[in-house]
């Protein structure tokens, strides 16, 4: 498998390339902003040799389909995206925000639904919908290689903010209790933003589950309450 990430655009979104086939490869929330960022992310697939088989949307918040329409025009590829973030889309066509452009809204998006497997590039991606950040987030596990676009649901020590237009910060926290700390703790996250971890580690760690967490995860800490007794 060949991995890559680029942050593009004012907002640092990340951006993923990800092959286990010749010559394909998956895009994650293309988020290239200019003509530069575009240029990166086109020498990366010319010098792998790789065609976008999928671009994958973990939600339609417009510092991450920046570079949507462009792949979808450029390598006719099917961008997926759950239909309940359809308005997202349209809603920051009409709002200014942070002082960004607005992305090009001319691209056409394949439904997705809770439990659907894309198969793509030679891999396997099952969709769990994690709405919160807004209504049609999803993450994407690879359930074989163990790991997980987690967008903006979850962070390494975050969660994504439920202020933004049709988010909900309830229907977040179930998200991610119900549906991403059920999973197995040695799942690697890439989120949308910063760094990756584990759940394992934002099982046990993370201060925005702080209620919930389960120190057996992180075998230091429980080293750490021995000491104490």
């Amino acid at each position: 498998m060949e991995f890559f990430r680029f942050i593009f655009n004012p907002l640092g979104v990340n951006t993923y390339v990800v092959s286990g086939e010749a010559g394909k490869c998956v895009v994650v929330d293309p988020g290239c902003y200019d003509s530069k960022e575009r240029e990166a992310l086109s020498s990366c697939l010319r010098e792998k040799g790789f065609t976008p088989e999928a671009v994958l949307l973990t939600h339609g918040h417009m510092d991450h389909i920046f570079g949507a329409a462009w792949i979808q025009k450029t390598y006719g590829t099917p961008v997926y995206m759950a239909r309940e973030d359809l308005p997202v889309i349209g809603y920051y066509q009409r709002v200014a925000k942070w002082g960004l452009q607005v992305a090009d809204p001319e691209f056409t998006t394949t439904d997705i639904r809770d439990g659907a497997i894309i198969d793509a590039a030679g891999l396997r991606f099952k969709v769990i919908t994690t709405p919160g950040h807004s209504p049609g987030c999803v993450c994407y596990l690879e359930e074989e290689e163990s790991f997980m676009f987690s967008g903006d649901t979850l962070f390494a020590g975050a969660i994504g903010r439920s202020d933004l237009y049709m988010g909900e910060y309830d229907d977040e926290i179930r998200s991610i209790m119900n549906k991403l700390m059920a999973l197995d703790g040695d799942i690697t996250i890439y989120p949308g933003h910063g760094g990756p971890s584990t759940i394992g580690t934002e099982r046990a760690t993370n201060p925005f589950l702080e209620p919930f967490n389960e120190r057996e995860e992180i075998p230091e800490l429980n080293q750490d309450t021995h000491d104490q007794d």
